[in-house]
């Protein structure tokens, strides 16, 4: 007897169906998975039929042939369980086989007939076709997630034998539902504030402009200046992530299975520290079966690099691209998949090997060529490509014992988020959403300068070697500058300021 149902597997970041057609005969007693499963498909065998046999249910011996189509399609996990169980059900007279193709089937099954949480729910639920389809069925712990795109009912199961009631009586099940907009609001939540950091007025001025317009970072200064301590509050200035970024990052989350048991949306911007052992592949995504990387895993975030000489050559070249295309592209012989990747690059790193290059407190022993070594891993393109340069110079004693109060994050957010408006409205029939994402052309129409500030940047260039891209950067900022003081006409203050945030550029280790 022959039995179809339907799921849906991961490519990248999008889901696509998957029919798994079984088929029961007489014969030697087998079962056999074909259409390139991986191992943990392959292993579904075992556990289906315990769970079948635990459920209650006792099969017959009968050679089992169960095809995953299309063929020609890596399949990986373990969510193909419950559809294989209920198909095999089916298949064998257990279930009426024409009930199954009205709902898609997600779950891993234990031993014992439970439905575990599975990867890529969300993403699952925003390709289902809704027209051919009225309803998912899922694990309980996933619900909260695949609810939220409110695009098809779903209905949560424990067990493989509430998921066989559901699909005999529907009528008797209601779809879960959640309220997005609420969920988006009530899961915010950071402890962090930048009223912790005391002094570093100008670093948090540079901050702030660079949280405006959504720039690239890099800070200099010696250990225990606060470079990690700053860079942790970032997040806590951005403005809030809206309903459709929030969706945008919770998908992403969901299929590195990285998101929280009973988490519906990722509320605040993601914040990625990874260490810097980590390989170029961990940091921008690949392997056989393309995952996505830290670059991606901080899309709409932060992607915070500590000890940025410290990272391989090869990982910070491969930088290069998801910085200038806010996206990388992973090709294999048998596909190519895309991953988004629009964050904010904050790194920070020691002036030189020792640290202590720039402390007037400690001496650095640092010979003139380790520091050019040391300076010289991070090679023009990538500094070209990270838009403000930051100094942050060692605490003075009276700074740190100070017992003023500080400007809170909530203060610095709500400048941010009104020059964010500001861009926002300047591109709004554009792709754009801030000032660090202007193309060339677009530098040309919205950064035009007065006379004299185009003095002042032809001789910043010529006295200080600018390139092209540097140049572009200094408008870009300077854009932002002048956003923060209510969006008109760049002035030649604001090209002065974003110059001094070129620090690197200025060779003076040299």
């Amino acid at each position: 007897m022959l039995s179809k149902t339907f799921t849906y597997g991961l490519s990248g970041i999008d889901a696509y169906l998957i029919a798994i057609e079984v088929d029961t005969r007489r014969g030697i007693p087998s079962t056999t998975i074909v259409g390139l499963p991986d191992s943990a498909v392959k292993e579904s065998r075992e556990r289906v039929q315990s769970a079948v046999r635990n459920s209650g249910f006792e099969l017959k011996p009968q050679k089992i042939t169960i095809n995953l189509s299309p063929a020609d399609t890596k399949k990986e996990g373990a969510s193909f369980d419950l559809p294989i169980a209920l198909g095999i059900l089916a298949a064998s007279g257990h279930l009426c086989a024409d009930t199954l193709n009205r709902f898609v089937f997600l779950g891993e099954l234990s031993l014992d007939g439970k439905i575990r949480p599975v990867r890529g729910a969300l993403p699952i639920s925003l390709c289902v076709d809704v027209r051919r389809f009225s309803g998912i069925i899922l694990p309980e712990q996933n619900a909260r997630e695949a609810a939220i795109s409110q695009r098809i009912p779903v209905y949560p199961v424990h067990s493989l034998n509430e998921a066989i009631d559901l699909i005999s009586c529907p009528e008797h099940y209601r779809p879960y539902h959640i309220n997005s907009q609420d969920i988006l609001t009530s899961e915010r939540h950071c402890a962090l504030d930048f009223s912790d950091v005391k002094g570093q007025i100008a670093v948090k001025r540079g901050l702030e402009i660079a949280a405006a317009g959504g720039h690239n970072i890099l800070m200099i200064g010696p250990p225990g200046s606060g470079k990690t301590m700053l860079a942790r509050r970032i997040p806590t200035i951005l403005p809030d992530l809206t309903l459709t970024e929030s969706l945008e990052t919770t998908k992403i989350h969901s299929v590195a299975g990285l998101l929280p048991p009973q988490t519906a949306l990722v509320a605040d911007r993601p914040f990625r520290s990874p260490h810097h052992t980590c390989s170029d592949i961990a940091l921008i995504g690949g392997g056989s079966h393309p995952r996505p990387g830290e670059v991606t895993l901080a899309h709409n975030g932060i992607l915070f690099l500590d000890e940025l000489p410290e990272f391989s050559r090869n990982a910070l070249e491969s930088l290069r691209q998801p910085l200038e295309d806010h996206c990388v592209t992973v090709s294999r012989a048998a596909k190519s998949v895309r991953f988004p990747s629009k964050f904010m690059l904050v790194s920070s790193m020691n002036p030189c090997p020792c640290g202590f290059l720039s402390d007037p407190k400690k001496d650095c022993h640092c010979s003139p060529a380790q520091i050019q070594k040391y300076m010289s891993k991070i090679s023009g393109p990538l500094l070209d490509r990270i838009d403000i340069h930051l100094e942050v110079p060692a605490l003075p004693p009276a700074e740190l014992l100070s017992a003023s109060p500080a400007e809170t994050s909530a203060a610095i957010k709500k400048r941010t988020a009104t020059a964010r408006g500001v861009q926002l409205r300047r591109f709004h029939n554009t792709s754009i959403f801030c000032n660090a994402q202007m193309s060339h052309r677009d530098i040309r129409h919205v950064c035009r300068l007065c006379s004299e500030g185009k003095k002042l940047l032809r001789t910043a260039i010529e006295e200080l070697g600018f390139s092209a891209r540097a140049h572009d950067k200094i408008l870009k900022v300077a854009r932002t500058i002048a956003d923060l003081t209510g969006g008109g006409q760049i002035q030649p203050e604001h090209i002065a300021e974003a110059i001094q945030y070129r620090y690197l550029d200025r060779n003076w280790w040299g």
